[in-house]
């Protein structure tokens, strides 16, 4: 059974120093009594429907679920919606408790770290001690990568996908020009607009990365110069319609908020570097690179896994690029599936000689 609801985590200190009051978080959980509890980290705009329903199947719908690569049968699995998200957790659309308000553009700065430590306050809620996998992509792979350091004892397998063990300038020169297209539009009035369809520098922003999560490849084979009926291209009509559906969903505040998060991911910062922070990770990783993606290039992924005691780097073929991990399941599902098969042998041979020593 999938079950969704609000886990209520109390005031949580960022890494600011700021106390944000009141928080929650939106989660879904796929609950088998006594089974291991896989944690799912969404990217940018997704949400805690990771599984979803009949109507409305969920974001990883593909991969997760009865008989899938991470399969509801045998494993408990849990996602919550991202702290600064706009789909039931605490963000900017959420009421401030001190002015009765919403925060909008008042809402403080957060880190992938403070979505982190957030997480683990509402899985302890729950009744969630001990993980056997996290996993993520993009922005849920930088999760993934600061569960396995903030708290290194509570899971056995760490599967980041599409992720760098930092944001590179290149990925930040794009989140700014999307920061830039949201704020200087006189209709985002501060972050204090009306309705998020209003803010065309939003639709702007999100075709900017609509085209960094693409492959060129992919791009030039599905469009090529064809043109619509309305005259435009193919291409043209295509990344219209992506930015004006973002608006339909998403709140444009939290886009904000996330795009910054994001700027603040490097889990060599107050480690002693990358080198050191890697040293630190006790999970067995596996890790996943996608041909053609441009943020998070798959060489830089491969070169940061051989500094990890215990990993596995897999390389996807794919002209999704950036996106791979959103689609194509066959073609990598089966190595997420035997990960956390192996992950499973070893958590019972471990448990079995803790029981006989």
């Amino acid at each position: 059974m999938v079950e969704t609801g609000i886990v209520k985590i109390g005031n949580l200190m960022l890494a600011s120093g700021v106390v944000l009051d009141q928080v929650h978080l939106a989660y879904e959980w796929a609950k088998i009594d006594h089974a291991p509890t896989v944690l799912v980290c969404h990217a940018l705009t997704g949400n805690h429907k990771v599984i979803g329903t009949v109507d409305e199947p969920g974001w990883w719908n593909g991969l997760v679920g009865d008989g899938k690569s991470i399969d509801t049968n045998e494993f408990s699995v849990i996602s919550f919606n991202v702290l600064g998200g706009c789909d039931g957790s605490t963000g900017p659309l959420s009421i401030n408790p001190k002015t009765n308000r919403p925060y909008r553009q008042t809402f403080p700065e957060i880190s992938i770290r403070d979505m982190v430590h957030a997480e683990r306050k509402a899985l302890s809620v729950l009744g969630i001690d001990k993980l056997h996998t996290v996993i993520g992509g993009s922005l849920g792979g930088m999760r993934a990568l600061e569960w396995g350091l903030l708290y290194p004892d509570d899971m056995d397998l760490l599967l980041p996908l599409a992720v760098t063990p930092s944001l590179s300038a290149y990925g930040i020169a794009f989140n700014c020009i999307g920061l830039h297209a949201i704020e200087s539009d006189d209709d985002f009035a501060n972050g204090n607009y009306g309705d998020s369809a209003d803010v065309k520098g939003f639709e702007t922003a999100r075709m900017a990365g609509m085209v960094t999560y693409r492959s060129s490849q992919l791009f030039n084979e599905r469009f090529a110069r064809d043109e619509s009926n309305s005259g435009e291209y193919e291409v043209e009509s295509y990344l219209h319609h992506v930015g004006k559906k973002i608006t339909t969903h998403f709140d444009p505040n939290s886009y904000c908020t996330l795009l910054r998060a994001m700027n603040t991911h490097d889990i060599g910062r107050g480690r002693g570097g990358i080198r050191e922070a890697a040293k630190q990770i006790k999970a067995k990783t596996v890790m996943m690179g996608f041909t053609h993606d441009l943020i998070y290039p798959p060489e830089s992924i491969r070169a940061f896994c051989h500094q990890l005691k215990n990993s596995n780097f897999c390389l996807i073929n794919t002209e999704f690029g950036h996106d791979g991990f959103l689609t194509e399941y066959n073609k990598w599902g089966l190595f997420i599936k035997q990960s956390m098969e192996v992950a499973t042998c070893r958590q019972s041979k471990s448990l079995y000689l803790a029981s006989v020593l």
